[in-house]
């Protein structure tokens, strides 16, 4: 399955601003997991999947510094990772906005 999958599967919007040929699955998998998960549609989440499983993703998401607050929920509540693990959830605590929407 892992042979199959290639970035022209994902949405073109996710890296419209990239040099999709020079992408690869394992050098660029915190970039690729980032977007899929702030901006990628439920395709692209379930190439994301596929490729790395849910563990591997959690893993790589507990380390990302930007992450939006619904996709923190999300991959926190498929992988019963508590939100204060991850590294984005932290930073966004300890610097917060005067209004939060």
């Amino acid at each position: 399955m892992k042979d199959t999958i290639k970035i022209e599967n994902f949405s073109e919007h996710l890296f419209w601003d990239v040099d999709r040929n020079k992408l690869d699955f394992e050098k660029n998998k915190q970039f690729i997991v980032e977007r899929t998960l702030d901006y990628g549609l439920i395709n692209d989440w379930n190439i994301i999947y596929n490729y790395y499983g849910i563990k591997k993703i959690a893993k790589i998401s507990t380390k990302l510094r930007n992450l939006d607050k619904k996709s923190i929920s999300f991959i926190s509540t498929l992988s019963k990772i508590p939100k204060k693990d991850f590294l984005c959830y932290t930073m966004k605590q300890s610097t917060p906005k005067h209004w939060d929407f």
